[in-house]
């Protein structure tokens, strides 16, 4: 049998990325059959969630994501840019954001055409494994090509349709609260969610309830 798992990501969720070396080895199983499902990050679907935080938050986020990432053995570094405008030192979302629209936009095109998982690995990797500015010259082109995608074609695709392509990604985020969480990384099992990093092993285990892997 073949067990069909779900997978929410955003292109600013670091968890995600550090999760991804291990999606990929999941993706990769002759057992598996793994849907890549981009959705928005939680300062987009939720204005004002950050400001209401508790001040703790952001901390921890930054030093636990770098020891996750030094056990691991991940490149890892904070995005230059930030795929979301946000003041730091306020947590205040900027009201326009074209990175991470034009991000989550061209991972959706990328996931149609067949690369998703590759050109969501390539692209994160180049946000967040320490290769410096990602929005410069040609880095995203040539990281879309080493997933096998032509970024103008993509980029293509998404302005001839900027709002079928949010319509679809909405259908993700609908799906992924009606699997029980609204974080990522998010895996989901036969309507079962798994949420973090940390509990991509829990997924497989139960998987292996159901069958080999």
């Amino acid at each position: 049998m073949r067990h069909h798992l779900d997978v929410y990501v955003t292109m600013r969720s670091p968890y995600s990325y550090l999760a991804g070396p291990r999606i990929a080895e999941i993706a990769a199983m002759e057992t598996v059959e793994l849907a890549l499902r981009p959705v928005y990050p939680i300062a987009i679907r939720v204005p004002g969630f950050f400001e209401t935080a508790d001040p703790l938050w952001l901390g921890y986020l930054m030093r636990d994501t770098a020891r996750v990432a030094e056990m691991q053995g991940i490149p890892f570094a904070r995005p230059q840019p930030d795929p979301i405008v946000q003041d730091l030192e306020t947590s205040q979302v900027a009201a326009e954001q074209p990175h991470i629209r034009r991000l989550t936009r061209l991972a959706e095109a990328a996931r149609e055409a067949g690369h998703g998982l590759a050109f969501y690995r390539e692209v994160s990797t180049l946000i967040f494994g320490d290769m410096g500015p990602w929005n410069e010259g040609d880095a995203l082109a040539r990281a879309a090509a080493r997933a096998g995608c032509d970024l103008a074609a993509l980029d293509n695709a998404v302005a001839a349709d900027p709002d079928g392509f949010d319509a679809k990604i909405a259908l993700h985020e609908a799906a992924q609260r009606a699997a029980g969480h609204w974080g990522t990384p998010l895996l989901v099992y036969r309507g079962e969610p798994f949420f973090g990093q940390d509990r991509i092993e829990m997924c497989l285990w139960r998987m292996r309830q159901n069958g080999p892997l």
